[in-house]
């Protein structure tokens, strides 16, 4: 890593960073209620993708247009998210090393946000709920509501982080951190490191074999996430 030129960490939240259990599901549940007035029977996979396409999904399952308003169902998933955040303390966790390795990862100029599925509402009550939200800059972050494709919530965190520090984060300085192959496909197609940490639903060598160039156990692992980052030890 160039010492003129910080690096830009984009970290995933969930189940990389934290868990909130089935919260998840009473999120969407108080936010389709209010948004569509009647109760949710089904609820679209969320592994990995984004609340754009989980909130189309949800509706077609439940026989709604899925031209309704998204504007509207992310106020309710935002509110209904800052209701629950008791919940999420209650039966969630931060993952274990979560809150060590971004305090690791602080200083020398670096840039630390996120590029989830999450709107930036949920995103930021999340990660407030467990402690793990002052080393994160909101502002340049990539979320669920900016589109479907992991790769495009990368690439305008990126150009989100250069506008407002007024540096070019170029591949060899922005590090995608996560626990799904999507993740890793969205640092690899904008030519960003992949580090994948196995705390998902996908294997160490899942996330090797779809194209991370590293691959954790666990945030515990601090010596090897630094060594992939190219920092010194600690």
């Amino acid at each position: 890593m160039a010492n003129d030129i910080p690096q830009l960490v984009l970290w995933d939240i969930d189940h990389t960073l934290v868990t909130i259990q089935g919260v998840s599901h009473d999120i969407y549940a108080r936010a389709f209620e209010q948004a569509v007035g009647r109760r949710m029977e089904h609820l679209a996979d969320m592994t990995g993708r984004t609340e754009q396409a989980i909130i189309t999904d949800t509706l077609v399952l439940n026989g709604v247009d899925p031209s309704t308003s998204f504007d509207l169902f992310y106020t309710a998933l935002g509110e209904a998210a800052r209701s629950l955040e008791p919940k999420m303390r209650q039966h969630g966790a931060a993952l274990p090393g979560a809150a060590r390795a971004i305090a690791s990862l602080a200083g020398d100029g670096t840039v630390q946000t996120v590029v989830t599925g999450n709107i930036k509402s949920i995103a930021i009550t999340k990660l407030e709920a467990f402690g793990l939200n002052e080393l994160i800059d909101f502002e340049v972050g990539g979320y669920g509501d900016d589109g479907n494709n992991r790769a495009e919530l990368v690439r305008l965190a990126v150009e989100r982080a250069e506008a407002k520090y007024n540096v070019g984060f170029t591949a060899e300085h922005a590090v995608v951190i996560g626990d799904t192959p999507h993740d890793v496909r969205g640092a690899r197609d904008n030519g960003a490191l992949a580090v994948g940490v196995a705390t998902g639903s996908s294997t160490t060598d899942e996330l090797i074999e779809a194209g991370a160039d590293g691959a954790l156990s666990n945030l515990v692992e601090l010596e090897r996430l630094r060594e992939l980052l190219g920092r010194p030890r600690s």
